[in-house]
């Protein structure tokens, strides 16, 4: 019932997630990022636990291979899971279990992971994957919305649509961008809108906020509107 993305930008560092399902509120259950680690999508019958103890392990240092093993050690539910895993290193791994609904399955790309259940057919992951490659050149969460649009244009989600999300981390413990489209008649169109407007203000704000570097941030309101006010008019 979702198909997702798993995607790491190296000229930015940011690991990212999209992703989109004829379900609601998608974007509170599938995507996990530990910041400059690695990422993991939970999906088809959820386990909310792959994603919490998936991103510990992650940060204990395992592998994602060690990692997929490990969750579905504990599950007897598993066969029912679908899960993939990607760290920055660009290590792979996925499981689609027997009892998931046709189409599933997985692609593993050049720094970007792919997987999918009850889709429209195999092709939902081709088009995602060859619309991630062929868009290198745009920004990172414009790249990742661009997949997903061409695998929903492939057929998406064979029921239909209703929520879409994209989770996107830099370093910090917080996220660079979270944008939730929880029940839409069209919610990748939205997520798309939603990410446009975040580059009206929130991305040039962003950086003025607190870091583990800078604890206290920048909280000078004078220099942040002037800064803010200077980029967007340089873009305009």
């Amino acid at each position: 019932m979702t198909w997702s993305i798993i995607a790491h930008d190296p000229s930015t560092g940011q690991i990212g997630i999209a992703v989109a399902t004829k379900f609601f509120a998608v974007g509170a259950r599938v995507p996990h990022i530990a910041p400059g680690i690695g990422g993991i999508a939970t999906q088809a019958l959820v386990n909310l636990y792959y994603g919490i103890d998936g991103v510990k392990l992650l940060r204990d240092g395992r592998s994602p291979v060690e990692v997929v093993d490990i969750l579905l050690c504990s599950d007897d539910g598993r066969e029912a899971r679908q899960l993939h895993v990607m760290d920055v290193k660009g290590r792979i791994a996925a499981h689609t279990g027997k009892e998931c609904i046709d189409w599933c399955g997985h692609i593993r790309g050049d720094g970007f992971s792919l997987a999918g259940n009850m889709l429209a057919g195999a092709a939902v992951l081709d088009e995602t994957a060859k619309a991630y490659v062929a868009n290198a050149a745009l920004p990172f969460a414009q790249r990742l919305i661009a997949a997903m649009k061409a695998g929903e244009a492939a057929g998406g989600d064979k029921r239909g649509k209703q929520s879409a999300a994209l989770l996107i981390h830099g370093e910090e413990e917080w996220s660079d961008l979270d944008l939730r489209v929880d029940d839409h008649t069209d919610p990748l169109a939205e997520l798309e809108r939603l990410e446009q407007v975040s580059r009206e203000r929130w991305v040039h704000f962003r950086p003025f906020l607190p870091t583990r570097r800078n604890p206290a941030g920048i909280t000078d309101r004078a220099v942040i509107d002037g800064a803010i006010e200077a980029t967007t008019a340089a873009k305009a």
